[in-house]
């Protein structure tokens, strides 16, 4: 049976099998539109992240040193200080491991420096000295107050606190020559001691050999 012309050019011309129906129709893209501009004003209100905080220094006012203190405990920490009597050093070990070494001056025989195993209780930046004989305050603070601009409380008594601590520089010949000539604190020279002082933290043990 003959096939017409127009059937013929129907069946002629490919099916197309991979055709989608297209989904993109004027609603589509309004209802994208919406939602695209919904997520940027969301986004616009959203606040901005809140910076880290930063680490808290601690309060001021400590008995005897006063300054901006630091009495958190410390981390987990394999460092410690370890003060030689006998060789007028003191050093910081860390797993055995010196890290630094430094000349100090230490107590007078008659008021010596304490002997044993110790830990730092409190930092202080800028302490202000108060004799506790008298109860007077030295309002002199900084690198050129009686004790230096940092201080490291390792033992106390009912009236006196000991400390590894910094020194004016008109004292700086005392832990020069290595002296003993202190009420039983150690003296460090003023660079020494913020080298120490940062590399410590409250509860790193401190450790006095004769």
């Amino acid at each position: 049976m003959p096939i017409s012309a127009a059937a013929s050019s129907m069946a002629s011309r490919p099916t197309p099998l991979n055709r989608r129906p297209s989904l993109v129709g004027p609603s589509t893209v309004l209802l994208l539109a919406l939602t695209l501009l919904g997520v940027r004003a969301q986004a616009a209100d959203s606040p901005p992240p809140l910076p880290p905080a930063p680490p808290s220094l601690g309060t001021t006012g400590t008995p005897g040193p006063a300054g901006t203190t630091s009495t958190t405990a410390a981390r987990t920490s394999t460092r410690q200080i370890v003060l030689e009597l006998g060789k007028r050093t003191i050093s910081l070990l860390e797993d055995g491991k010196v890290l630094g070494s430094w000349p100090v001056a230490i107590g007078d025989p008659a008021t010596p420096t304490p002997t044993g195993t110790f830990k730092v209780e409190n930092k202080v930046i800028d302490p202000q000295y108060q004799s506790t004989k008298s109860g007077k305050v030295n309002a002199t603070t900084g690198a050129n107050g009686p004790l230096g601009d940092r201080w490291m409380g390792f033992h106390r008594t009912t009236k006196d606190q000991y400390g590894i601590h910094g020194t004016p520089s008109a004292w700086a010949w005392a832990v020069n020559t290595r002296a003993a000539v202190t009420h039983g604190c150690v003296r460090m020279l003023g660079p020494h001691v913020r080298q120490l002082f940062n590399q410590v933290e409250v509860g790193t043990p401190v450790i006095v050999k004769r």
